[in-house]
Protein backbone atom coordinates (compact mmCIF):
# COMPACT_ATOMS: atom_id res chain seq x y z
CA UNK A 1 0.00 0.00 0.00
CA UNK A 2 1.69 2.80 -0.93
CA UNK A 3 -0.84 5.34 -0.92
CA UNK A 4 -2.35 4.64 2.07
CA UNK A 5 -3.67 8.27 3.45
CA UNK A 6 -6.42 7.06 6.25
CA UNK A 7 -6.45 11.21 7.52
CA UNK A 8 -7.99 12.12 4.16
CA UNK A 9 -10.36 9.34 3.69
CA UNK A 10 -11.74 9.65 7.01
CA UNK A 11 -12.37 13.14 6.10
CA UNK A 12 -14.05 12.56 2.69
CA UNK A 13 -15.83 9.88 4.08
CA UNK A 14 -17.40 12.14 7.29
CA UNK A 15 -18.35 14.82 4.80
CA UNK A 16 -19.99 12.31 2.28
CA UNK A 17 -22.05 10.66 5.22
CA UNK A 18 -22.88 14.25 6.68
CA UNK A 19 -23.85 15.45 2.81
CA UNK A 20 -26.19 12.54 2.37
CA UNK A 21 -27.86 13.10 6.38
CA UNK A 22 -28.56 16.36 5.06
CA UNK A 23 -30.14 16.02 1.74
CA UNK A 24 -32.20 13.28 3.18
CA UNK A 25 -32.91 14.73 6.42
CA UNK A 26 -34.01 18.69 5.02
CA UNK A 27 -35.49 18.03 1.70
CA UNK A 28 -36.02 13.83 2.53
CA UNK A 29 -34.16 12.84 -0.66
CA UNK A 30 -31.22 10.04 -1.33
CA UNK A 31 -27.98 11.75 -2.45
CA UNK A 32 -27.28 8.66 -4.87
CA UNK A 33 -25.36 10.50 -7.86
CA UNK A 34 -26.86 8.86 -11.29
CA UNK A 35 -30.69 9.69 -10.11
CA UNK A 36 -30.00 13.31 -9.42
CA UNK A 37 -27.94 13.61 -12.53
CA UNK A 38 -30.90 11.60 -14.25
CA UNK A 39 -33.91 13.67 -12.54
CA UNK A 40 -31.82 17.25 -13.40
CA UNK A 41 -32.47 16.00 -16.78
CA UNK A 42 -35.91 15.54 -16.43
CA UNK A 43 -37.67 18.15 -18.25
CA UNK A 44 -41.31 16.99 -16.90
CA UNK A 45 -41.61 19.33 -14.67
CA UNK A 46 -45.23 18.91 -13.96
CA UNK A 47 -46.49 15.48 -13.15
CA UNK A 48 -49.83 14.30 -11.67
CA UNK A 49 -50.81 17.75 -11.44
CA UNK A 50 -47.91 19.13 -8.62
CA UNK A 51 -45.09 21.28 -10.14
CA UNK A 52 -41.71 18.98 -9.28
CA UNK A 53 -38.91 21.45 -8.66
CA UNK A 54 -35.43 20.04 -9.55
CA UNK A 55 -33.13 22.94 -8.84
CA UNK A 56 -31.88 20.95 -6.09
CA UNK A 57 -30.27 18.72 -8.13
CA UNK A 58 -28.54 21.18 -10.17
CA UNK A 59 -27.05 22.94 -7.12
CA UNK A 60 -26.37 19.33 -5.57
CA UNK A 61 -24.09 18.56 -8.86
CA UNK A 62 -22.35 21.93 -8.88
CA UNK A 63 -21.33 21.38 -5.66
CA UNK A 64 -20.01 17.64 -6.43
CA UNK A 65 -17.88 19.25 -9.44
CA UNK A 66 -17.22 22.07 -7.85
CA UNK A 67 -15.91 20.47 -4.57
CA UNK A 68 -13.73 18.54 -6.71
CA UNK A 69 -12.44 20.87 -8.91
CA UNK A 70 -11.26 23.28 -5.21
CA UNK A 71 -9.69 20.25 -4.07
CA UNK A 72 -7.77 19.80 -7.03
CA UNK A 73 -6.96 23.36 -7.17
CA UNK A 74 -5.99 23.55 -3.47
CA UNK A 75 -3.71 20.20 -3.50
CA UNK A 76 -2.88 19.97 -7.18
CA UNK A 77 -0.30 17.21 -6.85
CA UNK A 78 -2.40 14.90 -4.90
CA UNK A 79 -3.01 12.48 -6.82
CA UNK A 80 -1.64 11.02 -10.08
CA UNK A 81 -3.37 10.83 -13.56
CA UNK A 82 -3.17 7.29 -15.08
CA UNK A 83 -2.69 7.40 -19.09
CA UNK A 84 -2.27 4.73 -21.22
CA UNK A 85 -5.84 3.42 -21.10
CA UNK A 86 -7.26 2.52 -25.03
CA UNK A 87 -10.27 5.62 -25.16
CA UNK A 88 -12.59 3.25 -27.15
CA UNK A 89 -12.31 0.90 -23.83
CA UNK A 90 -13.28 4.03 -21.36
CA UNK A 91 -16.05 5.09 -23.46
CA UNK A 92 -17.50 1.21 -23.38
CA UNK A 93 -16.97 1.36 -20.02
CA UNK A 94 -18.43 4.58 -19.04
CA UNK A 95 -21.46 3.33 -21.39
CA UNK A 96 -21.80 0.15 -19.64
CA UNK A 97 -21.72 1.90 -15.83
CA UNK A 98 -24.61 3.92 -17.33
CA UNK A 99 -26.64 1.27 -18.45
CA UNK A 100 -25.88 -0.61 -14.97
CA UNK A 101 -26.63 2.29 -13.03
CA UNK A 102 -30.31 2.35 -14.55
CA UNK A 103 -30.89 -1.52 -13.88
CA UNK A 104 -29.68 -1.46 -10.95
CA UNK A 105 -31.59 1.15 -9.86
CA UNK A 106 -28.91 3.45 -8.71
CA UNK A 107 -25.41 3.84 -8.38
CA UNK A 108 -22.47 2.97 -5.81
CA UNK A 109 -23.32 6.40 -3.76
CA UNK A 110 -27.28 5.78 -3.16
CA UNK A 111 -27.23 1.81 -2.67
CA UNK A 112 -23.93 1.51 -0.71
CA UNK A 113 -23.69 4.91 1.13
CA UNK A 114 -27.58 5.75 1.84
CA UNK A 115 -29.17 2.26 0.99
CA UNK A 116 -27.13 0.47 3.48
CA UNK A 117 -27.56 3.18 5.73
CA UNK A 118 -31.18 2.66 5.61
CA UNK A 119 -30.73 -1.35 5.86
CA UNK A 120 -32.13 -1.70 2.80
CA UNK A 121 -31.68 -5.35 1.82
CA UNK A 122 -31.70 -4.10 -2.01
CA UNK A 123 -29.32 -2.11 -1.77
CA UNK A 124 -26.72 -4.50 0.47
CA UNK A 125 -27.54 -7.27 -2.34
CA UNK A 126 -26.79 -4.49 -4.63
CA UNK A 127 -23.04 -3.64 -3.45
CA UNK A 128 -22.18 -7.31 -3.14
CA UNK A 129 -22.90 -7.47 -7.08
CA UNK A 130 -20.68 -4.18 -7.23
CA UNK A 131 -18.30 -5.37 -5.53
CA UNK A 132 -18.07 -9.22 -7.21
CA UNK A 133 -18.51 -6.75 -10.59
CA UNK A 134 -15.30 -5.06 -9.67
CA UNK A 135 -13.13 -7.64 -8.33
CA UNK A 136 -13.74 -9.73 -11.54
CA UNK A 137 -13.42 -6.70 -13.90
CA UNK A 138 -9.79 -6.17 -12.37
CA UNK A 139 -8.77 -9.64 -13.05
CA UNK A 140 -10.04 -9.64 -16.59
CA UNK A 141 -8.15 -6.33 -17.06
CA UNK A 142 -5.12 -7.55 -15.54
CA UNK A 143 -4.58 -10.81 -15.91
CA UNK A 144 -6.64 -11.51 -19.46
CA UNK A 145 -5.84 -7.98 -21.02
CA UNK A 146 -2.53 -7.05 -19.37
CA UNK A 147 -3.51 -3.97 -18.57
CA UNK A 148 -1.12 -3.48 -15.35
CA UNK A 149 -0.97 0.05 -14.58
Amino acid sequence: MENFTPVTAILGGLLIGCSAVLLLGLIGRIAGISGILFGAFDYDQFRDGTWRDNTWRWWFLFGLLSGAGGYIWLVPLSFEVRNGFPVPLLVMAGILVGIGTRMGSGCTSGHGVCGIARLSRRSILAVMVFIFTAMLSTYIMRHWLGMNQ
